[in-house]
């Protein structure tokens, strides 16, 4: 469990990025290659680095002229015109002034960076962005001065934010951490961050932090890129999250996307439980877990409260029970999940 993970931490092998960063890109000139072929450029680079991403680290390797990472960046560009960052697909470009339902333009802002004892063991101190803007709306958001004001914050200059994270390492930081609100808005700056922050950041592991409603092709563009998904799994189902955080065909979208970085990447799963959502939502999600995702680091997390919008919801206008509380462990056990921290 987190295996290259710790191995990077130990500087045995690089963080994905920095070998995305070596890997020849397939393509001379980027500006002039169409949206087609640079994501062919990008799957079949992709699938050369997942063949090397076990490889000790070689003090040697350098940047490529024209890399994967710059391929996966200029892609984030072209998106950004028609914007299908997330599974909304809006289309909204971005690039041209326009807004999608996120609420964040072409400019991302943040509303604070610093490096977080408060997250799992395994990744403290992890230095996190918080950007702002979500692609959900969940009625509960324990963060929703920052997820449901996109404009609030300060602008992301991507120089100034790699050398933020390049400062973080020399505190000690053990990762970069991308959260928000969701980064899936924010991918194309935070590629550019990641993409000017040189050799400082080979050991330094990418974790996204987020809802996992992304795109398939946001989701390809990452691969590659991010070591650790630090990942929420919800709802058991559409309805719930029609309701709750206004997002349709919940479960298709993320286990999909779960099962993607689970091939692609290392996976931490959240699963904040929700106070009478034991039988529609964690029960589902545990039975899909232990069936397609044996073993996987799962954080079961009863920490609840009613915030935000809650109070429209009598369900969950409250804090979680202790019954409720054994009954989510004894679902766990149920199906085998161990559950961490």
């Amino acid at each position: 469990m987190l295996d290259r993970y710790f191995s990077i931490e130990r500087k045995e092998r690089f963080a994905i990025h920095w070998l995305a960063r070596s890997e020849d890109g397939g393509l001379s000139d980027l500006t002039g290659a169409s949206e087609n072929e640079l994501f062919e450029a990008n799957s079949a680079g992709t699938g050369r680095l997942r063949a090397l991403k076990d490889a000790s680290a070689d003090p040697d390797l350098e940047p490529a002229r024209t890399s994967l990472l710059d391929v996966k960046l200029e892609l984030s560009y072209r998106l950004l015109s028609h914007c299908c960052f997330c599974e909304r697909r809006c289309g909204a470009d971005r690039s041209g002034g326009e807004k999608g339902y996120c609420g964040v333009g072409a400019q991302s802002r943040y509303s604070s960076d610093f490096l977080h004892m408060g997250e799992e063991a395994e990744l403290v101190p992890s230095h996190t962005i918080f950007f702002s803007g979500c692609t959900f709306q969940c009625a509960y958001c324990q963060n929703w001065d920052i997820a449901m004001h996109p404009a609030s914050g300060i602008l992301v200059e991507p120089a100034m934010l790699a050398a933020v994270l390049q400062e973080g390492i020399s505190q000690g930081s053990r990762n970069a951490n991308f959260v928000g609100g969701n980064p899936d808005p924010n991918l194309h700056t935070i590629l550019e961050t990641i993409a000017l922050l040189g050799r400082d950041g080979r050991f330094l592991p990418m974790v996204w932090n987020s809802n996992m409603y992304a795109s398939t092709e946001a989701m390809h563009i990452l691969d590659g890129v991010i070591d650790v998904y630090l990942a929420d799994f919800r709802y058991g189902n559409d309805e719930c999250a029609r309701e709750l955080s206004d997002a349709d065909d919940y479960f298709g979208v993320v286990s999909r996307n779960f099962a993607f970085a689970w091939e692609s990447s290392e996976v931490m799963i959240r699963h904040l439980v929700l106070p009478g959502h034991l039988e529609c939502c964690t029960k589902p999600i545990m039975e899909w877990v232990s069936r397609n995702m044996p073993g996987a680091y799962f954080n079961l997390m009863f920490q609840y409260r009613p915030e935000y919008r809650a109070a429209l919801f009598p369900s969950i206008d409250r804090r979680l029970s202790d019954p409720e509380r054994k009954r989510a462990l004894q679902l766990a056990q149920e199906h085998g999940i161990s559950c961490c921290p």
